[in-house]
């Protein structure tokens, strides 16, 4: 790949838009939620599974039933996506909204 091409890739990449949201993480084995949010739900499965993975999730529930039940009894489902939002605290003040609602509709824990 051309010095040009790569630098067009990478800048195109970052210009490309993101969905904030609302997503849970739900254990089939135990029947647990965990409810968080995410700036970009595309990539967050992807980081949270990788600190599961290395054993340094910050939310030592969540990482218990990984340990315990392993990454196939763990699934990430998409609640709500937000839409654009020009103002970042106008978006962080709906996302913590929206996150309180699916935590007590689902009876969830905090991821």
């Amino acid at each position: 790949m051309k010095t040009e091409d790569r630098k067009q890739a990478i800048a195109d990449y970052k210009k490309r838009a993101s969905a904030a949201g609302v997503f849970a993480i739900r254990c089939r084995a135990t029947g647990e939620v965990w409810v968080g949010q995410a700036l970009d739900l595309e990539k967050i499965q992807n980081r949270i599974w990788f600190t599961l993975r290395m054993g340094s999730h910050r939310n030592a529930e969540l990482q218990r039933a990984w340990t315990a039940h392993g990454a196939d009894s763990l699934s990430l489902d998409t609640l709500e996506r937000i839409e654009d939002e020009e103002l970042a605290y106008v978006r962080d003040a709906l996302l913590k909204e929206r996150v309180q609602h699916w935590r007590t509709e689902l009876k969830a824990f905090a991821v």
